[in-house]
């Protein structure tokens, strides 16, 4: 009814009201019924570990695999998503870094009271482990279901 309505406004604004027939209602498309995904509001946070070392050096794989099983793990025994990427970034000395980059992705529950702790002693550990300026931290909330 809305559309008829605005259809039929619009015409009168561009002067197209004699020649215009009024659309019915059952000439409108009925609107699909909108089905609430199934699932709970959770945390999710995306850990970005560059690799590359002030000397010039990079993390290897075995050394992630390494931080990963000695920290991530215990940290967050349920679960977490690995992704390898490229990435390129401006460092503090103003200089385009660009490394191969560990993607962690984290979902954890509002409830999860450890979780911040958690987060933030993995990065400050990276930081110092790797000689790393940053470890770069996004959040949102996301729908999940299992």
């Amino acid at each position: 009814m809305t559309r008829m309505v605005a259809a039929v406004a619009a015409a009168a604004v561009l002067g197209l009201g004699g020649g215009v027939a009024a659309a019915s209602a059952a000439d409108a498309p009925a609107s699909p019924q909108v089905q609430p995904s199934p699932g709970e509001l959770w945390k999710r946070t995306e850990l970005f570990f560059g690799t590359g070392k002030p000397d010039g050096t990079e993390v290897t794989d075995k050394e992630f695999a390494a931080f990963s099983d000695r920290e991530i793990t215990p940290a967050f025994p349920d679960g977490f998503t690995r992704l390898d990427g490229s990435g390129q970034w401006r460092g503090g000395s103003g200089v385009i870094v660009r490394e191969h980059t560990h993607v962690v992705v984290l979902l954890y529950p509002f409830a999860d009271r450890d979780a911040e702790r958690e987060i933030e002693g993995l990065r400050a550990d990276y930081e110092k482990q790797f000689q790393q300026e940053s470890v770069l931290r996004s959040d949102s909330v996301e729908k999940v279901s299992f």
